[in-house]
């Protein structure tokens, strides 16, 4: 079944296939498979024993002819995924900090620009949202806070942004007894 480039059903359709061709291929494999096994759209990440990593790898390759895998193995214990960089330590438990490939450049919307103040400020919720969410370490979530607050400086924005865009929203007040309740008449 062919899903047409730019279609709105096509990322639907991509991923209930691989969702079956891994199923496929992980139920047909006749070694051990991957412990842990993560995707999302093209990028896997998958936790394999080394002596398993080249069969698995021939055999998700074999199932399928149009679909094919590439690896990347770790760099000094660390390995890229999405805007992740996972780190494995030295007891074997794994780290996460926020990635940049190296041809990040920090440029996001100028402050200066004609957009408006709310997707300004969006900017900065988005950033320190994923500062907050990515690293998995209080040290690491403090060094991303700062390279934000130097990158978005460059883009021209103050102090003040960052108060407004941080500053803790007000939960709406709960609803009144009155208001969940409904009448009817006849």
């Amino acid at each position: 079944m062919d899903a047409a480039m730019g279609s709105p059903v096509s990322p639907i359709v991509a991923n209930l296939y691989m969702e079956q061709l891994e199923q496929s291929a992980l139920a047909s494999y006749s070694g051990t498979v991957p412990s842990h096994w993560f995707r999302y759209v093209d990028d896997t990440l998958v936790k394999i024993k080394k002596s398993e990593l080249e069969p698995f790898f021939d055999h998700i390759n074999s199932v399928d002819t149009n679909i094919k895998f590439t690896q990347e193995g770790t760099d000094d214990n660390k390995l890229p995924f999405l805007d992740c960089l996972v780190k494995i330590q030295g007891d074997g438990t794994l780290s996460t900090s926020v990635y940049r490939k190296a041809t990040h450049t920090d440029q996001y919307l100028l402050f200066d620009s004609h957009h408006p103040l709310i997707h300004k400020l969006g900017v900065i919720k988005t950033l320190y949202h994923r500062a907050e969410t990515i690293p998995s370490t209080e040290e690491a979530k403090s060094v991303e806070r700062e390279h934000l607050k130097s990158a978005l400086g460059t883009c021209g924005y103050k102090d003040w942004t960052f108060q407004k865009a941080l500053k803790p929203r007000k939960d709406p007040s709960p609803p009144t007894q009155a208001s969940t309740t409904s009448s009817s008449t006849s």
